[in-house]
């Protein structure tokens, strides 16, 4: 038999002064493609509208599948048996993720959260953006916003490839840190008083989960040996997903700074503080973990930084007395939990009747007519915001913000027929089965 050898060709380029900028013009531009950006972008093409889905990560699923955050809270309402309070594009993941045995429901007396495989969650995640066909750019750096008057006109974007400019008639901040408010020169809210700490999250494998630990048990020995082994928090969790042999560990504590090098920095700590929680959990548990590595890290976990300013603030009190706003949106029952202090955080759990509401007014700068925020970078006071910036709700609040451009158009999100919204979302509100 005769080879044939190809030859290859090349041929030398240069980098021309002035290279072109790619431009896309789309009906909504989604910034953020964590679970609220995702929802918020499945809507929309479900709705028909041409949309462009941008990240600054080389790939989709943001918190929820880098972070590795495991945990599905806020989606259901409270008892041992809560009915689910966020549906729409929740009910196909939860369906299709329930088909592949990538899903734990874990029903404690109070709060239920469900355990995800977050490999499952990132491959759902790219086919089913892949399957709408809308626009993706990942990877881009968010670096100006064109705006003229009361609207945002574009997004200018840069990548290792090249430049992008995406025109759009509505956008979505979904970005967490409330980047599209920030560009555009909007007010936006950032705590007073010291840092609300992020986690490093790791999976471990190789756990024996016939010798786990109780949950009780393991708090316990946290919160009186964590310090031992060099660990500045002392209480966190190790969730073993059964059947698996894997543990999904939140022992950690990290400052968030939005600085590149600080947070450059806190993203090295934050690892060096996983590994001192991997020994610790070696040490004081060996039959359970005593033959345990870290399987995968996740990119720092971010809880607060930045948010809008809303035409209202919702705030702690709102939370507690569950108040339904006249424009509520989305629903959730997840207690208050403030990351506020290195050594633990606060927990203000609710009765099993109790629900809250995120307002469209705490979703839309008053400035523009074209910008909704979703996601942990709306307007909350510091304890409001950390009850409702969990996924069930995020899901809920992408959703909204999808059917709120909708139906807004070429007009203002703040003159748009609420109760037509709120009819579009009436599973997200009123369902209870």
């Amino acid at each position: 038999m005769t080879e044939t050898t190809t030859h290859l060709s090349t041929r030398v380029v240069r980098r021309e002064a002035g290279p072109p900028t790619r431009q896309v013009a789309v009906d909504v531009a989604v910034v953020g493609a964590g679970i609220a950006g995702v929802s918020a972008a499945l809507e929309a093409a479900r709705l028909g509208l041409r949309v462009a889905l941008i990240d600054s990560l080389p790939s989709l699923g943001g918190q929820a599948v880098h972070s590795i955050i495991g945990t599905f809270a806020g989606l259901f309402s409270n008892g041992s048996h809560g009915y689910q309070l966020t549906h729409l594009v929740a009910d196909r993941l939860l369906h299709d993720l329930g088909q592949e045995g990538a899903l734990f429901y874990r029903r404690g007396p109070l709060t239920t959260v469900i355990l995800y495989d977050e490999v499952a969650l990132s491959r759902w995640v790219d086919e089913r953006i892949r399957e709408t066909g809308m626009v993706v750019v990942l990877g881009a750096v968010l670096r100006g916003v064109e705006r003229q008057g009361r609207r945002i006109q574009a997004l200018e974007l840069a990548t290792r490839y090249g430049d992008v400019r995406i025109a759009a008639t509505g956008f979505v901040d979904a970005s967490g840190d409330a980047a599209v408010a920030w560009m555009a020169g909007l007010p936006c809210r950032e705590p007073e008083g010291g840092p609300i700490y992020g986690t490093q999250m790791v999976v471990l494998e190789h756990v024996n989960e016939a010798a786990y630990p109780s949950r009780e048990e393991l708090a316990n020995r946290v919160a009186t040996r964590a310090h031992l082994y060099g660990l500045t928090r002392q209480d966190g969790f190790a969730f073993a997903f059964p059947g698996r042999g894997t543990a999904l560990v939140n022992m950690t504590h990290m400052e968030t700074p939005l600085d590149p090098i600080a947070m450059s920095h806190q993203a090295l700590a934050g690892k060096a503080q996983a590994d001192a929680a991997v020994r610790f959990l070696q040490a004081e548990f060996p039959q359970a973990f005593g033959q345990a590595r870290v399987r995968a890290y996740g990119l720092p976990g971010i809880r607060q930084t930045r948010w809008i300013v809303g035409r209202h603030q919702l705030t702690a009190d709102e939370v507690r007395q569950g108040v339904r706003f006249a424009d509520a949106v989305a629903r959730t029952a997840w207690p208050i939990e403030l990351h506020d202090r290195p050594e633990g955080y606060r927990w203000e759990p609710f009765s099993e009747d109790h629900v809250h509401y995120v307002p469209w007014a705490s979703m839309t700068p008053p400035e523009v007519d074209n910008l909704v925020a979703a996601g942990r970078c709306i307007d909350g006071d510091v304890l409001a915001l950390s009850s409702v910036r969990v996924m069930g709700p995020c899901m809920a609040m992408g959703a909204a913000a999808a059917h709120g451009l909708s139906l807004a158009g070429s007009g203002s999100v703040h003159t748009l027929d609420i109760q037509a919204l709120q009819r579009r979302l009436t599973d997200n509100l009123d369902r209870v089965d």
